[in-house]
């Protein structure tokens, strides 16, 4: 890589972008980035980030793009004008979750171009974002991970090469996945305790204390579901839900029955019917509690 050669960054959300700061600042990198909204071009302008008129012109312009999206949908939307305008583009490193398939299906047309795709799907807070210690699921060739691990490094405290393409993908999926299932079971838990009389607090502390304690307990638990606090702007209903859809697209071509991830589907479901889509999406918990509320109203 031309290491005069600006970094390109796409989608400067909650999480892209710390992460476009992080390669500017630690890293000491040129970069140039797009996103609709003015408000966080402005605030990186501080960090001498530059704005881009569209993406065409980072792809004329960059031979690194980095994408940070919420969906496959808006990849594959922003891929289309990337492979159009194609420019000097070497490497596409896509850090938003994506279905494995359209992963593999967007590289296998970047190949024809010239040009590398790399999954490189990020876990972890928004704090770890700000800190630059996200963990980062890699799907490429040995290669392009030794040539874009100084890059991701930026980023990530935690870099794990998963395999060839889609890969990166496959493992950050099933991790929401198994996510969504711990948190299920937890607010399952929390609602037939307290329809025996348990404290809630009493309840998670001690599970902490014993073989049933994981990060889900502590972080969404303890930090969200206990005190009913989910706010807009965290990781949504909306989001948890597309990416169960991917690990259900993924168990069916499979052939296997993923009966957890069903239920953690159906609360997800629960949870947007009841207008809390764009909610932290612990606020499953709130789906079970309401239900249990139901319940008992209608034995009285």
């Amino acid at each position: 890589m031309n290491p005069t050669s600006p970094l390109g960054f796409v989608g400067l959300g909650v999480m892209g972008e710390p992460m476009c700061r992080n390669l500017a600042t630690k890293g000491g990198h040129r970069l140039l980035a797009f996103d609709r909204a003015a408000e966080p071009l402005a605030r990186l302008s501080v960090h001498e980030v530059q704005a881009a008129g569209s993406v065409a012109a980072l792809a004329e312009a960059c031979e690194v793009l980095f994408l940070c999206l919420p969906s496959g949908h808006h990849v594959a939307g922003v891929a289309e004008e990337v492979f159009a305008a194609k420019g000097r583009l070497r490497h596409i490193v896509d850090m938003g979750t994506s279905p494995v398939a359209l992963t593999r299906s967007l590289a296998a047309q970047a190949a024809t171009l010239g040009i590398s795709w790399v999954d490189a799907p990020i876990a972890r807070t928004r704090q770890a974002a700000e800190y630059g210690t996200l963990s980062v699921m890699v799907g490429a060739t040995a290669a392009d991970y030794a040539q874009l691990l100084p890059l991701l490094s930026c980023v990530a405290s935690d870099i794990t090469h998963c395999g060839p393409v889609g890969c990166g993908q496959a493992v950050k999926i099933l991790n929401n996945m198994v996510l969504v299932e711990t948190v299920s079971a937890l607010a399952e838990a929390m609602a037939i305790g307290q329809s025996v009389g348990l404290d809630a607090q009493v309840l998670l502390e001690t599970l902490a204390k014993g073989s049933a304690d994981s990060f889900a307990l502590r972080n969404h638990g303890m930090k969200a579901m206990l005190p009913g606090v989910f706010p807009e702007r965290a990781f949504s209903v909306e989001y948890a839900r597309k990416d169960i859809t991917y690990a259900l697209e993924l168990a069916q071509a499979g052939g296997i029955d993923a009966a957890g991830a069903q239920r953690g589907a159906a609360l997800l479901d629960a949870a947007k019917a009841a207008g809390w889509g764009a909610q932290y999406w612990p606020v499953i918990a709130r789906v079970l509690a309401r239900s249990a509320v139901d319940d008992t109203a209608t034995d009285a």
